[in-house]
C-alpha cells in the first residue's frame, strides 16, 4: 500500500466459509490491519464461527449460520470473502452482490459456463467488483513472465506448454480420500478443481485474444479397486499387510510426516489441536483420510491432458498428473523471437533468443524471483494486497483476477471436461 492509503479506513470484509483458503486470505487482516479489517463470519458450523470470531475479535452478533440469515441484515461490511464449497460459489455469491458486497471468489467461479456467465451477468447488473482467487496470476514467477510477454521480449505466443504435477501424498488426501474426490461432493472435476489456476495462466499469457476450440484427453487409469496391489486392506490402519512400505500410508503422510494435517485434522487451520493418537484413532476407524487410496467411493480424473486453439492460430497445452513423485508447476512459451522456459517451484526461469553466430545456436538468460517451495509461489497474500488497492480505488496490477478477466480460463476447462467425456473437438462461444 502507499502511504497515502495509510490514512484511510481499513476496508472491512465478512469472511463467507470458514475453510483452509479463507482463512489464508483473511490472514492479511492480521499482517495489515490498517488495510483491512475481518468484521464477521458466515458459516453453518458453529465451532467455526466461534473460531473465527475468537481469531478476529468481533461481537457474537457478527456471526451468521447461513447467507440469507446475513443479507436480511443492513450491509456491514465493504466486501467479503467466499470460501464456500465449488458448487456453492454462485448461489451464494449473487445474494451477495445484490445486498452490496464486493466480493473475493475463490476458484472456481463456478461449476458450470451457464453458472460462471451468469455470475458474470449479475455482477455487471450490481455494479460490484469480484476479485476471482487465481493466485498464480500473483505469484512473481507468473506475473515476470507475463510482463515479459508484454514487452514483447519473445515475440508473438505460437505455442504455450504448462503442466502441473500434483504428488502421490496431495492426489491421495485431496483427490482419492477427500471431498474433492467425487464430482457430486466436491462439485468440481479434478481439472477444474485443481488446474484451472493453470489453464487461467495459459488464457492469461494471450491477453485478449480468444480461446476458440479445445480438445482433452485423460481419466481414473490408477486410483481403483483392481488396480490395488497384493495385501492392501480398505483402511491403513485397520487391515493393510502393506502399510508400512505403501508410500499412501495415512500413518506415514498424516501422522509422522504431518502432511495436509489442515484438512485431515478438522479446524485445525481455525486453531484446533489433534494430538497424533487422537488423530491415528480417527484414522482407524471414521475419518475419510484412513482409506485405503485402491478402495475409496473416488471417480474423478488422476491424469488429463487439454489442447486448446486461439483466435490468432496459435496453441497451448496443460498436462495434468496426479500421483508424481515430485510436485511441480513448469511453463514453456515460444514465440516468433525466442522462448521462455522455467518452473515455479524453482523461483526461476531462462528466456533463450536464436543465436546464429558461429560456434552458438542461441542466448540465454536466467532470471532469478527469489521464491522458492511455496505452493502458489507467494501469491496468495498478493492477490488480497491488490484486491484491497482496487477497493481503494486504485488501478489493478497486471495480475488483476476481475470476474471478467478470469473467464477464459473457465471456458476452456469445461470445454476441456466435454470434450473428454464426449470424445469430440469442442467449439468454445
Amino acid at each position: 500500500m502507499s502511504s497515502q492509503s495509510s490514512v484511510k479506513k481499513p476496508v472491512t470484509v465478512v469472511i463467507v466459509g470458514a475453510g483452509h483458503r479463507s482463512l489464508i486470505y483473511a490472514s492479511y487482516a492480521k499482517q495489515h490491519p490498517e488495510e483491512m479489517k475481518i468484521v464477521g463470519v458466515v458459516d453453518p458450523d458453529a465451532e467455526r464461527r466461534a473460531l473465527t470470531r475468537e481469531r478476529f475479535e468481533f461481537s457474537e452478533e457478527c456471526c451468521f449460520s447461513d447467507i440469507e440469515e446475513f443479507v436480511s441484515k443492513p450491509k456491514m461490511a465493504d466486501a467479503v470473502i467466499n470460501g464456500t464449497m465449488d458448487h456453492l460459489h454462485v448461489s451464494t455469491s449473487i445474494p451477495l452482490l445484490k445486498a452490496g458486497y464486493d466480493m473475493m471468489l475463490e476458484k472456481p467461479i463456478g461449476v458450470s459456463a451457464d453458472e460462471v456467465l451468469h455470475l458474470h451477468e449479475e455482477a455487471e447488473r450490481y455494479g460490484r467488483k469480484v476479485m476471482i482467487c487465481h493466485v498464480l496470476r500473483y505469484a512473481p514467477f507468473y506475473s515476470s513472465i507475463r510482463q515479459q510477454i508484454i514487452d514483447g521480449a519473445i515475440g508473438d505466443i505460437i505455442s504455450i506448454t504448462t503442466e502441473e504435477n500434483v504428488t502421490y501424498h496431495h492426489m491421495g488426501m485431496a483427490y482419492v480420500r477427500g471431498k474433492w474426490g467425487r464430482l457430486d461432493k466436491g462439485g468440481s472435476s479434478m481439472l477444474m478443481a485443481k488446474s484451472c489456476h493453470d489453464l487461467d495462466v495459459v488464457a492469461w499469457m494471450k491477453g485478449d485474444v480468444r480461446p476458440v476450440k479445445v480438445s482433452s484427453f485423460g481419466g481414473l487409469l490408477q486410483f481403483r479397486p483392481e488396480n490395488a496391489p497384493e495385501g492392501a486392506g480398505k483402511r491403513c490402519l485397520v487391515d493393510c499387510a502393506i502399510e508400512q512400505s505403501c508410500p499412501y500410508s495415512a500413518r506415514k503422510n498424516y501422522i509422522e510426516q504431518r502432511k495436509w494435517r489442515a484438512y485431515v485434522n478438522y479446524n485445525t487451520h481455525l486453531g484446533v489441536v489433534m494430538t497424533d493418537e487422537e488423530l491415528e484413532e480417527s484414522l482407524r476407524n471414521d475419518s475419510p483420510y484412513g482409506r485405503c487410496v485402491w478402495h475409496c467411493d473416488n471417480d474423478v480424473v488422476d491424469h488429463q491432458t487439454v489442447i486448446v486453439e486461439f483466435a490468432d492460430g496459435s496453441v497451448g497445452t496443460h498436462v495434468m498428473t496426479g500421483g508424481s513423485s515430485k510436485p511441480g508447476r513448469t511453463i514453456h512459451i515460444i514465440g516468433t523471437k525466442g522462448e521462455i522456459q522455467g518452473e515455479m517451484e524453482e523461483g526461476t526461469y531462462v528466456i533463450r533468443r536464436p543465436d546464429a553466430r558461429k560456434g552458438s545456436v542461441y542466448s540465454e538468460q536466467k532470471i532469478e524471483l527469489g521464491v522458492k517451495s511455496d505452493m502458489h509461489g507467494g501469491g496468495d497474500l498478493l492477490l488480497v494486497a491488490d484486491f484491497v488497492k482496487v477497493m481503494y480505488g486504485a488501478a489493478p496490477s497486471i495480475s488483476s483476477t476481475s470476474l471478467e478477466k478470469s473467464l477464459h480460463g473457465h471456458l476452456i476447462g469445461f470445454g476441456a471436461d466435454q470434450s473428454r467425456l464426449e470424445q469430440r473437438t469442442i467449439a468454445l462461444t
